[in-house]
């Protein structure tokens, strides 16, 4: 394999990713699955985005946040999903240095925005469901694209400067990532000049982000706990529970696996583990969102409901 040395910046052509698995018999399956996999989270994605833009009953703050969920949800699972398929096919897993590098800013970015989305989408239905009668004027536009390109371009500035420390360094004469696409853990693990500033700038990005979005998502289901113990009707009540329940499961899910991929101590981190664990909040969740945040939701049926019915109206 081909090396450059670029003023005592030694660095790799490519790299080669050891995949999810080594076994051959596992490659087809795994390829059937991952695609199809793959294509639902697309589509979904892809149909809650355009259906979120174009009804007219679906143009309130909630349908905001979920648009640029789905949105964040194609994003990640596009900076990784296709390259792993093709990895499943080909003779040897293989991706470029500047391919490399583009991957992991891609991912990073739309994996920080995800959480901060999140929080968002958490403090909306506090507003909501606490102070219903100054919803409309505390959500305002101009707050709600406050509270999305916030997070955009925080996540832009981190992901930029990760990458950046990362792909300047040294590398080492290896050129092995012990993962299906190019994350900072593995690549770490390459370099050969020191790497504890890099460590300590993707540990302390990580305990912010995850311990100030999560934050934000307790506060404000506790509040809104307080508030729908304190509802009169029990249809109330049910119907609350049913849409801040859904959300806060997929909040739990995807903190909880990220803690456990960037937070586990050094000496017991292994990224076998990590290859479970990042198939499936890299392809799972993405898959699960627009059915867990929407499909369950009446007025998202209602929506997809005149949205067919238009379709079927125009001649062929």
């Amino acid at each position: 394999m081909a090396w450059t040395d670029n003023q005592n910046q030694t660095m790799p052509a490519e790299f080669i990713l050891t995949g999810i698995t080594d076994r051959p018999e596992l490659q087809a399956p795994f390829f059937v699955l991952f695609l199809t996999i793959y294509v639902v989270s697309a589509v979904g994605n892809l149909g809650m985005i355009v259906l979120t833009k174009v009804d007219s009953k679906l143009q309130t703050p909630m349908y905001f946040f979920l648009r640029n969920l789905a949105f964040i949800d194609l994003g990640y699972s596009t900076s990784v999903g296709p390259k792993a398929l093709v990895n499943f096919i080909a003779d040897q897993n293989t991706i470029s240095y500047h391919w490399c590098a583009t991957q992991l800013t891609f991912f990073i970015l739309f994996i920080i925005s995800e959480l901060f989305i999140l929080s968002a989408m958490a403090y909306d239905r506090y507003v909501a469901i606490c102070n219903p009668l100054l919803y409309t004027v505390v959500m305002s536009p101009r707050v709600c694209w406050v509270l999305v390109a916030v997070p955009y371009v925080y996540s832009t500035s981190v992901s930029l400067i990760t990458t950046i420390k990362i792909f300047l360094s040294s590398f080492c004469g290896h050129n092995i990532i012990s993962h299906f696409y190019c994350d900072s853990l593995p690549l770490l693990t390459l370099l050969c000049s020191s790497t504890w500033e890099i460590e300590l700038f993707i540990l302390v990005c990580s305990v912010f982000n995850l311990v100030s979005s999560l934050l934000v998502v307790l506060v404000s289901y506790i509040l809104i706990l307080k508030a729908i113990l304190k509802m009169n009707t029990a249809q109330g009540r049910q119907k609350a529970f049913s849409t801040c329940g859904s959300h806060l499961a997929v909040v739990v899910v995807l903190y909880a696996t990220l803690a456990f991929m960037y937070m586990q101590p050094k000496a017991s981190h292994s990224f076998d583990t990590d290859k479970m664990a990042s198939v499936f909040f890299t392809l799972v969740i993405p898959m699960l969102n627009p059915m867990i945040y929407s499909l369950r939701n009446k007025e998202v049926k209602g929506a997809l409901h005149r949205v067919w019915k238009n379709l079927c109206k125009i001649p062929i």
